[in-house]
Order: C-alpha cells, then sequence, then structure tokens
C-alpha cells in the first residue's frame, strides 16, 4: 500500500480531472479516534443512548463516515480546483463498514477517484471511493462512495 502520492499538484479542468479516474488522489494523516470524540459525537446524535452496547470502546460506524471530512482535512495529494460557484457533497452510493474501530486507535482516509461526468453545463459530478483504513490493521473500517458537485451557474 502506497503511504500517499508523491507529488503535490491542483486540478484546475475537467480534462485534467478525467485523466485521475481509477487513481489514489490523496492520503490523510494518521488521526486517533478517542473517547471524547466518540461521547460529542454520540451526544449530538443520539437523544437517548439506553440502546447503545455496553462495549463503549467500539466506534459508531456514522462517526467515521462523519468524519471523513475532518480526517481528509490534513490529506496530501491532488486538490481539485475547477473554479466553481458552489461545491456540495451530494450524497452516496454505498457505504460499507468491513471492521471494527476501538477508541484508541488510529484512522486515516484514502481517496481515489471512480468517475468524474459532466452535468448540462451547469456541474460537474465526481464519485470518489473514500476508505479509511486502520493502522495496523489489513481490513478497512469503512469504505464509501461518496458524490460531491462543482456547480458554475
Amino acid at each position: 500500500m502506497n503511504d500517499g502520492p508523491e507529488t503535490e499538484r491542483v486540478v484546475r479542468s475537467l480534462d485534467e480531472l478525467q485523466t485521475l479516474v481509477g487513481q489514489e488522489i490523496s492520503v490523510g494523516p494518521w488521526v486517533e479516534v478517542t473517547q471524547e470524540m466518540v461521547d460529542r459525537f454520540l451526544a449530538s446524535t443520539s437523544a437517548d443512548q439506553s440502546d447503545l452496547p455496553v462495549d463503549r470502546s467500539t466506534v459508531p460506524g456514522y462517526f467515521l463516515l462523519s468524519a471523513g471530512g475532518i480526517l481528509a482535512s490534513g490529506a496530501q495529494g491532488v486538490k481539485i480546483n475547477l473554479g466553481g460557484k458552489l461545491s456540495v457533497n451530494y450524497g452516496m452510493n454505498r457505504v460499507r463498514f468491513p471492521a471494527p474501530v476501538h477508541v484508541g486507535q488510529r484512522v486515516r482516509v484514502r481517496t481515489s477517484i471512480a468517475n468524474v461526468e459532466q452535468i448540462d453545463q451547469r456541474a460537474i459530478q465526481t464519485t470518489r471511493l473514500q476508505t479509511i483504513d486502520i493502522e495496523g490493521e489489513a481490513e478497512p473500517a469503512c469504505v464509501a462512495e461518496t458524490l460531491g458537485r462543482v456547480y458554475f451557474s
């Protein structure tokens, strides 16, 4: 497995972005998952926590999914700047949680471009495969196919 893309570059056109389909474009830094992070997530999303497992050391999958942006914030690799007026998280096609993460483990996100398509003349949609690795583990914690759109008008 690659520790990250070798060079940092900025993609500024649809043609250049399409050349990246099938390639890993960035790798985030390792981040330790703390009990405080998990507790804050649970407090903000669960009014009734009585149905949570007794084992509070297992990190909820949706915590990992929601932390994807934070994990990617320090990523090294390709940056995409198509000059649009608005960039949005458009949704997800598929999400899987193959392996559990426990409090105290370190995770990182790796991002690949799975597809790029032009939506009329007003937008470009990218499908990204985001894989959240667990340090020292062969199986990833999360694999998500995410959709992003850049609107030009």
